[in-house]
């Protein structure tokens, strides 16, 4: 519940908070279909099932059930299960970029002019915000941060050691990748550059190799993405903060929010396809991203530990790209714009109504 614990602090219990963390909240649900979209276009690479519109979203669905049943089996079986596929993956990735790194041609670091694309810099911006998106599973820690022993001091390092780690093998890979292919190849590539640029080194394993990576890791990353976007829900309607209704379902709070989040990512990962729904996530986590770093600058200033130039510089960096993605997407698929502001706009109204609805003359809330 961290994002939610600093708009609630910057803000205070209401329409803004319940609004902006929504937003956060929705971004981590379009993650997790996104993430579960692309488990099933990787195990379609080693199954062979027709037609893929049906299978992907069908497996991607898959996934998330069974990333519910481990989640309600506890949080011992979370960690457990997280703990393995964690090693196998960052193992497996650093492996990946090791030996793709001893087979690199340095002329193909100066090929980017060569290729049949064109760089233009609101595509290089747009491209960042799906980056910004991939960074934002961190927040996970922070909604783990009652699972995490002596979180004051723990919380911060996990986030940094996490970030370090993640952005070492981004790193490598990325080296490894320009310096083994060519722009074209890379394009040509599409999801499995990697197998292609480990080539030199695995042949045609690396195929292999690949497919088995990206199912572990995206089967672990909608795991704890379920059980970190469940708890915040579960804080959010503990906050009274969002309504909640339990039709008659037993078990507690935090089962009742995790049957809604994977309910909720189950349509999504059915209903769109992985570019919007990536381009959905973006939009609003950047939204969210602006309002955090403005309630810190405006509102908690004086009671945290600030540096305004790295929070400004923030603000601008988050409006840039967020205009530049509006903008390309408004070029190419516009109907993403209008979903994204209509997501908005309902989830804004939506909060205003609960909390006029059950607010009395003296401020409390009926629920």
């Amino acid at each position: 519940g961290g994002v939610a614990m600093f708009l609630k602090e910057a803000y205070g219990l209401g329409t803004a908070t319940g609004v902006f963390a929504m937003l956060m909240y929705v971004s981590m649900v379009i993650s997790e279909s996104l993430v579960a979209r692309t488990f099933g276009s990787y195990v379609l690479q080693i199954i062979n099932l027709e037609p893929l519109s049906f299978w992907v979203p069908a497996l991607g669905v898959v996934l998330l059930a069974v990333a519910f049943l481990v989640n309600i089996a506890g949080n011992r079986a979370v960690q457990a299960s997280q703990g393995v596929m964690a090693a196998i993956k960052v193992g497996g990735l650093a492996v990946f970029a090791i030996a793709g790194l001893w087979f690199i041609d340095v002329a193909n670091f100066t090929n980017g002019s060569q290729g049949t694309g064109s760089v233009a810099s609101g595509g290089f911006l747009a491209g960042i915000a799906l980056a910004i998106l991939s960074y934002k599973g961190f927040t996970t820690i922070t909604n783990s941060g009652g699972e995490i022993v002596d979180p004051h001091r723990n919380t911060g390092r996990a986030i940094i050691i996490s970030i370090a780690i993640s952005a070492a093998l981004y790193i490598a890979l990325a080296v490894m990748v320009a310096g083994n292919l060519t722009l074209d190849e890379i394009i040509s590539a599409q999801n499995f550059v990697l197998a292609a640029a480990a080539q030199p080194a695995f042949g045609d394993a690396g195929v292999w190799l690949t497919v088995a990576l990206a199912i572990i890791a995206t089967a672990s990353g909608v795991m704890a993405s379920v059980f970190a976007a469940s708890r915040m829900l579960a804080m959010l309607t503990s906050m009274k903060e969002v309504p909640h209704r339990h039709f008659g379902m037993p078990g507690t709070l935090r089962t009742h929010a995790m049957v809604y989040t994977v309910a909720f990512a189950m349509f999504l990962t059915v209903a769109l396809d992985l570019s919007r729904i990536a381009a959905l996530g973006a939009i609003f986590y950047l939204v969210m991203d602006i309002a955090i770093h403005w309630g810190i600058l405006t509102r908690l200033r004086s009671r945290i530990d600030v540096k305004p130039a790295i929070i400004i510089t923030a603000i601008v960096l988050d409006v840039i790209v967020l205009a530049a993605f509006l903008w390309i997407k408004a070029s190419q698929d516009v109907l993403v714009v209008y979903v994204s502001i209509g997501g908005i706009l309902l989830i804004t109204i939506g909060e205003r109504l609960f909390m006029w609805s059950h607010t009395d003359a003296t401020g409390a809330m009926d629920m």
